[in-house]
């Protein structure tokens, strides 16, 4: 009945098409939103039905006390064929509110008698809307209920596998939340994202979806189709299948992303015995069959399959002319030649072309920085032994699951909130079924939250750990490095750095872009120097023994003094100027694209609002009854220049990068394993390491040579890095392999039987084996013999926490070694 009154309409409308386009435009777009409500659920035409009706009784009444028998003017929403042409670009709320606006206002009555007859019609759907409502008698639904019992909704350990449903109506959105609740018999285990859900909402629901077990379902509409990752769910079913393919394209490509690791399964319910529906099984039926030959890529040009006609007008009209065979088989025609193989190959050989390309030389530097910076990153087992240490503490719980993979049943209040007060990110959920600190433990199942420096539930714990003992980070420590056989006291202070832009942020603070922890060492000469990347690590507390015994040098009157100060200006001229550098030079290449894109978008738009306010402004002076004021136009194209105006000016602030000061976090006294057996000569080992500093010295520099000259007889190409205290200390780029060697050398008398090896760079060389080498060069009479390399793994296992530095013997490490090669 519904489907008749529309084609019934529509057929009036047609008349409109000289006289009058724009309600043609209007009326049209609405009885397509009805037909589409219809094909939605029950309560979304039932809903449609009701509000249209009492929209047009109340239009009915004003018209009533104008005039009878005569023309009326209805206050129909104005929506022109160029509204309708780029409705894709509006966002989904403003499309909901436009499809309700319209659908509800727009009618083809001319006339009072001819508004009532409308109204009665529509009184009648309505009744039999309702009663198929109550009735609960929806095909639609009954499959999506066969769907849930489907083999593949359960995993093979017997629990319920997530499952995205896509509607459209928020109406439709509402009825299959309370039947889909109904159904699993868990209001937690279902939500639902549209346009009114806020952003932050929208992310916490999303990141719930991901991380929380219990929730099962998430039902959305198109507000969810973009910018939204989904893949922690692999099946999807489009319960309202869009009129735009481009949305289909983006509704798959939620659960279809790069880390997804199951096969994504996709339901399209579409209503068979109506001539819309045939048409879209016909669509679906060639996109099957492309999909077959061309693989999941089809879905990626989706969105340009139609581009003489689009394929809304194609299904309007297969609902218009119902009962027209030769209407329907031209359509089909028109949907067998946009899913042609040789057409989609050719959209593809055309997004190809069109894609931003990188300069190969681009590529091949940004790679090599990537492994760089994988070398010398924080493994990422400090950071799950820190954080599971201290989220314990903090009154969380955590369970190791899989390998390197853990289950967080509880976040404790003072985390969230925590999180609440400092966070900028996604807010944190009540407990994350997996988490990992590896990247290669993310993409199983269930996907586990990837937690790294940065990451919000990190970041709070860190928070609340400084807050709790940053007394005793100043109060300071006395440490030990058991591989430093010198007999210099150094004071190590640990400098945090920020650096920002020209913008505040929610709490009117300087908006910070980027943090980085340094640290600065001071010897009794008061030279200061950078100290790496994490000392610390490689550290070892003093006992009270040894503080005791070390009691002179700890009291010594260069440690008395205002090193602190030093520490500062140090980090002010050196560490912090070199941290903007990094940051600018990464940073400004993505304002300016970004600059470029705004201006080109929004300039556009401020032309098309000038040109149109212009042809309105001469319309109306020609006496032409015009649909848009065109001084709404002329205050559309201002409102837009304003926009570009602050948009500019915040990316003129993003461009402003600066250093705030460095702040001074903590400090220690690092006490050398050489000093230490001289002050307990009874502990005292030989280390095969010279004793004297200067002799030391040219033996580290004779090792470091001699791998260097090696390197280069390989073809490579080495650079020492010695200085910059970053875990290696050289760093050789093969260019047979197109990858970086990393090398730790470790130089020693030739009549040395052992050699330290720091607890870091035993995890290293287990986390990066076919990186990592050790050089072992035995010097002689100040003359280095030929390196010897040691590749792979250290050891079997990782050194316990509080183990910083292993001894190995060197005749066992050289059993093992081979020629460099």
């Amino acid at each position: 009945a519904v489907t008749e009154y529309v084609r019934n309409e529509m057929n009036r409308v047609q008349r409109f098409a000289e006289e009058d386009g724009r309600k043609k435009n209007n009326v049209g777009f609405a009885l397509q939103i009805l037909q589409r409500r219809l094909a939605s659920s029950p309560a979304a035409i039932y809903q449609s039905l009701k509000r249209r009706r009492e929209r047009l009784e109340s239009e009915l009444a004003e018209a009533k006390l104008a005039s009878r028998g005569e023309k009326i003017a209805l206050n129909s929403p104005k929506f022109t064929a160029d509204m309708m042409q780029n409705m894709e670009e509006y966002d989904q709320d403003e499309i909901d509110d436009l499809e309700d606006l319209i659908s509800t206002g727009a009618s083809s009555a001319e006339t009072v008698e001819q508004l009532e007859i409308e109204v009665q019609t529509l009184k009648g759907l309505e009744h039999m809307a309702l009663a198929v409502f109550h009735s609960g008698q929806d095909a639609k639904w009954q499959q999506l209920d066969r769907i849930l019992d489907d083999d593949l909704m359960m995993d093979p350990d017997g629990y319920r596998r997530k499952l995205i449903i896509f509607t459209e109506p928020k109406d439709t959105l509402h009825y299959l939340r309370d039947k889909v609740t109904a159904r699993l018999g868990k209001p937690e285990a279902v939500d639902v994202i549209y346009g009114g859900v806020s952003r932050e909402e929208r992310r916490k629901i999303v990141e719930r979806f991901m991380q929380d077990r219990d929730m099962l379902v998430l039902i959305a509409n198109d507000a969810a189709g973009e910018g939204v990752n989904l893949q922690r769910g692999h099946l999807m079913v489009n319960y309202d299948l869009p009129w735009n393919p481009n949305k289909i394209e983006q509704r798959f490509g939620r659960i279809h992303r790069i880390g997804q690791t199951e096969v994504c399964h996709l339901w399209n319910l579409v209503a068979k015995d109506t001539r819309e529906g045939e048409v879209y099984a016909r669509l679906l039926e060639k996109l099957e069959a492309a999909r077959e030959a061309l693989g999941g890529r089809v879905y990626d040009v989706l969105g340009e399959l139609f581009e003489d006609r689009p394929l809304r007008e194609l299904l309007f009209e297969a609902i218009q002319y119902n009962d027209d065979e030769e209407v329907q088989g031209r359509l089909f025609q028109v949907v067998d030649g946009a899913v042609d193989q040789s057409h989609l190959m050719d959209l593809l050989k055309k997004r190809q072309l069109t894609n931003d390309t990188m300069p190969e030389a681009r590529v091949e530097e940004l790679r090599l920085e990537m492994e760089r910076a994988e070398a010398q990153r924080l493994q990422p087992h400090h950071v799950q032994s820190f954080f599971v240490e201290a989220f314990s503490r903090l009154g969380g719980k955590i369970k190791r699951r899989e390998e390197g993979r853990w289950e967080v049943t509880h976040v404790p209040f003072s985390v969230r909130e925590r999180d609440r007060q400092i966070g900028t990110g996604i807010p944190l959920q009540k407990k994350y079924e997996r988490i990992c600190f590896e990247k290669d433990k993310i993409n199983q199942q269930p996907v586990a939250l990837f937690v790294y420096p940065g990451h919000p539930l990190l970041e709070a714990v860190i928070d609340l750990v400084r807050e709790q003992n940053g007394h005793l980070m100043k109060q300071g420590a006395v440490l030990v490095d058991d591989t430093d056989d010198g007999t210099d006291i150094s004071a190590l202070f640990l400098l945090e750095h920020s650096v920002r832009d020209g913008r505040e942020n929610h709490s009117g603070n300087p908006n910070i872009i980027s943090q980085k922890l340094q640290f600065a060492s001071i010897v009794s000469s008061n030279t200061v120097t950078n100290a790496g990347i994490a000392p610390h690590l490689n550290l070892r507390p003093a006992t009270s023994d040894e503080i005791v015994a070390m009691e002179a040098d700890l009291n010594a009157d260069w440690l008395c003094t205002d090193l602190e100060k030093k520490a500062v200006q140090f980090a002010t001229v050196d560490l912090a100027q070199s941290h903007v550098a990094e940051v600018r030079a990464r940073r400004l290449p993505e304002i300016d694209k970004v600059e470029i894109e705004v201006r080109a978008r929004l300039s556009k738009e401020i032309n098309y609002w000038d040109g149109r306010a212009a042809a309105l402004r001469e319309e109306e002076k020609a006496g032409k009854k015009v649909s848009v004021n065109w001084k709404n136009a002329e205050r559309r194209a201002e409102d837009l220049a304003e926009r570009l105006k602050r948009r500019l000016q915040i990316i003129e602030q993003e461009r402003f990068i600066s250093a705030q000061p460095p702040q001074i976090r903590g400090g220690m006294v690092v006490v050398p394993n050489g000093l230490l057996r001289q002050r307990t000569p009874a502990d005292g080992q030989a280390s095969g390491f010279s004793q004297d500093a200067e002799a030391r010295r040219k033996i580290e520099v004779a090792a470091i040579d001699a791998v260097m000259a090696v390197e280069r007889e390989l073809g490579n190409e080495p650079k020492s890095v010695e200085a910059l205290k970053i875990g290696y200390d050289v760093e050789s780029y093969d260019p047979k392999t197109g990858h970086m060697r990393f090398i730790e050398v470790k130089g020693r008398v030739d009549t040395a039987d052992s050699v330290m090896i720091t607890r870091q760079e035993v995890i290293t060389s287990m986390h990066e084996p076919e990186k990592f080498i050790l050089a072992i060069v035995q010097v002689a009479d100040g003359k280095p013999n030929a390196p010897r390399y040691v590749r792979g793994a250290l050891d079997t296992r990782e050194p316990p926490f509080e183990q910083n530095a292993i001894q190995f013997h060197i005749k066992r490490l050289l059993e093992r070694a081979e020629v460099p090669a």
